[in-house]
């Protein structure tokens, strides 16, 4: 994974607990920071004397010229505290290239409809996805349904009152407020009967042709239900997490780890590093002990940063929330949840 030293150019205040964060990107990098509505960008930086990486999805449009992401607050957060409270324009932070697998590309010569559900922070990926439909496809429509849990509380609450206002014909927004009753808003979260409801009334005359989702967990499990239960191809529903999966104890994961040993050759930018390894460590964590430079990020299995293809042996992943059954059956894996199963194992995170 590429990092290059950017510096901040402009900080904005969002929300209490949210802020914008804008890189001066230099022409010679231009190129390299391109990037595809959607996709997100690794931050990495020193804090009390840990390493810090995180994923922050970028929130503008790949035409805007302008790289862009929005940090909220959370609790023992601790880069997003820091980034809420201490980080200021001109600071220099390590950013690498553009990354990601929740994408929307855009055609001049389509007409379709996109929808998009966001809860909180979830609305980063989908405010690029929204800027880029109404930019570049004239004849293409867009529809928000947005929780939040009060207006004050929302990311580009009034950004999206402007953009709203801009392409009032081709941009629908519904609002969702679970602690504040307001005008032209619903109150409640995006849940079951909130989905249903819409798709069954606001919606019912409108043929949308894909959806995104993006938000917690329960949320976007919830939807995806729904979506499923009115017809909707899973092949047309696409989602990003932006919390760590939760696993109850009622649906305990079953992946048993072993618990021998695995030679293991791991091969990152042409060079090709060979040791044993334990099969309780996942793949990623032996190649960080070993100091090899992996690419990793949220190491919860829920970005795309580590992904890698097992080209000789087997291994088993404890969660996935990405990939699909024909990207399993080429041989790709989330290096962070993946163990090996076999006396050996070949991991190639170049050929992916």
């Amino acid at each position: 994974m590429a990092f290059h030293k950017l510096a901040i150019q402009d900080i904005n205040k969002e929300t209490a607990a949210a802020v914008t964060i804008s890189f001066d990107v230099p022409s010679s990098l231009k190129e390299k920071f391109s990037f595809k509505a959607g996709q997100y960008i690794t931050l990495k930086t020193e804090i009390d004397g840990k390493d810090i990486r995180r994923d922050y999805s970028i929130c503008t449009s790949p035409k805007s010229g302008t790289l862009t992401v929005a940090v909220k607050a959370i609790e023992n957060g601790l880069f997003s505290k820091y980034a809420n409270t201490t980080l200021k324009v001109g600071d220099v932070l390590e950013v690498a290239e553009p990354n990601g697998r929740f994408v929307f590309e855009a055609d001049a010569s389509k007409t379709r409809t996109v929808a998009a559900f966001a809860a909180g922070s979830g609305i980063t990926p989908i405010m690029s996805i929204a800027k880029t439909i109404l930019e570049d496809e004239p004849n293409s429509h867009f529809i928000l349904i947005y929780g939040n849990k009060t207006p004050k509380d929302t990311i580009f609450f009034n950004a999206l009152l402007a953009l709203h206002s801009k392409y009032t014909e081709r941009f629908s927004i519904q609002m969702i407020f679970s602690q504040s009753q307001e005008e032209n808003a619903m109150f409640g979260r995006i849940e079951r009967s909130t989905v249903n409801f819409l798709l069954k009334n606001t919606y019912k005359n409108n043929k949308i042709d894909t959806f995104y989702l993006c938000g917690p967990e329960g949320m976007i499990t919830t939807t995806k239900d729904v979506l499923k239960d009115f017809g909707v191809a899973e092949s047309d529903i696409h989602f990003e997490l932006f919390t760590a999966p939760v696993t109850s104890e009622n649906t305990a994961n079953t992946t048993v780890v072993n618990d021998g040993s695995t030679i293991i050759k791991i091969i990152v930018d042409d060079e090709e590093t060979e040791f044993v390894m334990s099969q309780k460590q996942s793949i990623l964590e032996a190649a960080i002990a070993k100091q090899i430079d992996a690419p990793y990020s949220c190491q919860g299995g829920i970005c795309s940063s580590c992904i890698a293809r097992v080209t000789e042996g087997a291994a088993t992943m404890t969660q996935n929330n990405i990939l699909t059954d024909s990207e399993l059956a080429e041989g790709l894996v989330l290096t962070c949840q993946a163990h090996p199963t076999t006396p050996s194992i070949v991991v190639d995170y170049d050929d992916v």
